[in-house]
Formats: structure tokens, C-alpha cells, sequence
């Protein structure tokens, strides 16, 4: 008898990296192995030396296939067996074991734009829906596009075992989010990539294409985001950690190291319009939907609990942003003694 496990990367592509899948078929009861692939063909090799190399690191069931087969998520090494140069998981793991006794904790909510025939699904053929609000956790044929696809990925994220843990429309037509955690920097967003397969996979089937496309309608739409939700122990336990951890976020050069790096096109997302802080100024404020960074209202109320940073873009790498945040937030906190 046998398995197919097919082996989930992240390509080299830039300035936004993809997602690329092979299937392998296995002996039952035989461990997952290294394997390799074709690097020139992913933006990850020259054709002269193009051999690369999956290396398993986080696997589930596969909910597509059923049965004993699975979802094989791998870091990409080059043929020496060390990281290749758009392995931004191996660089997150030495954050996070640098700053592991903190017990750092992430909820990532990843919106989304369903595409159909060059256009949002929901968006009539040569013009404009009516103006965003309505669409917002909307109900009915006239409000909500794409609910069977979405259902259905939930579904197969909950059958994979995907911390997924809730989802909802958003404010414009064909726009929907999903929220992964709470789970640690490297759970989290390991289990975001491969939710993400699961959505492009799931919309095969449809006919319909998702994209993470931070301003996937130009004017006066909301763009497409991926707010990241953090804290750690020393957060969830009291109140000036919290602050700290927003002063953290604002201090010196950090506000434009971290928006750099939190997805491309940025800048046309955050302008300071549709719910954002603009890219080039940080802020942070309770209930502000506004500012760079929020403090939930409940937060202030009992005096501990999280941040949300609302600067990442919707195709923002899950390693990269888990990596800054844990990195800015922890050391401020060790410094200040917060631990």
C-alpha cells in the first residue's frame, strides 16, 4: 500500500515569494524524505546549478485527498544542507529559540480577494458595486460573494488540523478573511502558509482565483491586510509590558525596518485612509483603528493582554513578520525587565 504526500514551498520569487507543490508517493509506514527539485524554474537557482533541496518540517493530514495522505510543508536548503537565501523560516526559528522563555503568541488575520474573470467576484461586468459598509459580515446573494469556497476551506483547515479559528466577509465585495492562532511565531506561520495552499487549492475547484493583492480594487476600497495579533507572557499578565511593547514598535528606525518588510505595495495600502495609519508615521493607540498599532479596548479595561499590528499587507511573509515583532517587542521587554 502506499501515500501521497505532496511537498508544500515557498518559492524565490520576488518582490513576492509563491507557493509551489509536488506530489511524491510513499510506502505505507515510510518517513517523509529529503527530496529535491529544480531551483531555476522557481527563482531560486541558476539552470548551471540548479539542484535544491525540500527538507519536511511541518506536516497534517491532507484533507483534499483523504485517507492516509498528507500535506508536507519544507524549508528550502541549497545542496550543502544549509538554509537557501529565501529560507526566512530558518531565520525566524533562531528569534524565536533566542527569545523562547517569553512564550510569545500570534493571531493572524489574513483577508483575502476572490477573482473571477479579471474582476472581484461580486463586481459587475464594466462598472462598480455599491460603495463598501454593507458587504462587512454581510448576508445574502446581493451582499456576499463566494461563501460555498470559503466554507469549504474552513472545512478543510479544521480536517488538516490548522489552528484556523474563525472567518468572516469583509468591506468589499468578493473579500473575505480567515484567522489563524493563537499558537507560537513558528506554529503559526507555519500553519498560515499552508492554509494559504489550502485557499488556492479549494478555489481550484471553483473556478475562482484568491490573491492576497494589498489594493486589489484601486479608489475608494479598503485595501487587503493581514493584522497581526501579538503578546507575550508578560503582556497577557500586565499592563506596561503592553506599553512597552508599542514604544518598542516606534522607537529609532524601526517603524521603516518593519514596514519594509511587511509586504510589497505597501504604500498603497497604508495611506491613512480606509482604516490605516499612514506607512510614514507610527502610532499606536486604544480602540484606533487608525493607528499603526492597537490597543483593544478590553485591553486597557483589564490591564493586560495584546497588541494588534495592523501595518502588515495581506501578502506579507508570516515568518518575516512573527520574526521583526518577536525580535523589537522582546528584547525591549528584557531590557526593561518585563519577563
Amino acid at each position: 500500500m502506499t501515500f501521497k504526500a505532496e511537498y508544500i514551498w515557498i518559492d524565490g520569487t520576488e518582490p513576492t515569494a509563491k507557493l509551489r507543490s509536488k506530489t511524491r508517493v510513499l510506502a505505507d509506514g515510510a518517513e517523509l524524505p529529503i527530496w529535491g527539485f529544480d531551483g531555476s524554474s522557481t527563482n531560486q537557482a541558476d539552470g548551471h546549478s540548479s539542484d535544491r533541496v525540500l527538507k519536511p518540517v511541518f506536516t497534517c493530514p491532507d484533507p483534499i485527498r483523504g485517507g492516509a495522505n498528507v500535506l508536507v510543508l519544507c524549508e528550502v536548503l541549497d545542496i550543502d544542507m544549509t538554509p537557501h537565501s529565501s529560507n526566512t523560516r530558518a531565520l525566524l526559528t533562531e528569534v524565536a529559540d533566542r527569545y523562547a522563555d517569553q512564550d510569545s503568541w500570534f493571531g493572524i488575520e489574513q483577508e483575502y480577494t476572490f477573482f473571477k474573470e479579471g474582476r472581484p467576484l461580486g463586481f459587475p461586468i464594466g462598472g462598480f458595486p455599491a460603495p463598501q459598509g454593507g458587504y462587512y459580515c454581510g448576508v445574502g446573494a446581493d451582499e456576499v460573494f463566494g461563501r460555498e469556497v470559503v466554507e469549504k476551506h474552513l472545512d478543510l483547515c479544521l480536517e488538516a488540523g490548522l489552528k484556523i479559528s474563525g472567518i468572516n466577509a469583509e468591506v468589499m465585495p468578493g473579500q473575505w478573511e480567515f484567522q489563524v492562532g493563537p499558537a507560537g511565531p513558528v506554529e503559526v506561520s507555519d500553519h498560515m502558509w499552508v492554509a494559504r495552499w489550502l485557499l488556492y487549492r479549494v478555489a481550484e475547484d471553483f473556478g475562482i482565483a484568491a490573491t492576497l493583492d494589498p489594493k486589489p480594487a484601486k479608489g475608494d476600497w479598503n485595501g487587503a491586510g493581514a493584522h497581526t495579533n501579538f503578546s507575550t507572557k508578560a503582556m497577557r499578565e500586565g499592563y506596561d509590558a503592553i506599553i512597552t511593547a508599542c514604544e518598542a514598535l516606534g522607537e529609532g528606525d524601526k517603524p521603516l525596518e518593519h514596514v519594509k518588510n511587511y509586504g510589497h505595495g505597501i504604500e498603497d495600502r497604508l495611506t491613512g485612509h480606509h482604516e490605516t495609519a499612514p506607512w510614514n508615521k507610527y502610532s499606536y493607540g486604544v480602540s484606533d483603528r487608525g493607528a499603526s498599532v492597537r490597543i483593544p479596548w478590553q485591553v486597557e479595561v483589564e490591564k493586560k493582554g495584546y497588541i494588534e499590528d495592523r501595518r502588515p499587507n495581506a501578502n506579507v511573509d508570516p515568518y518575516v513578520v512573527t520574526r521583526l515583532i518577536v525580535d523589537t517587542c522582546c528584547a525591549a521587554l528584557e531590557k526593561a525587565g518585563q519577563v
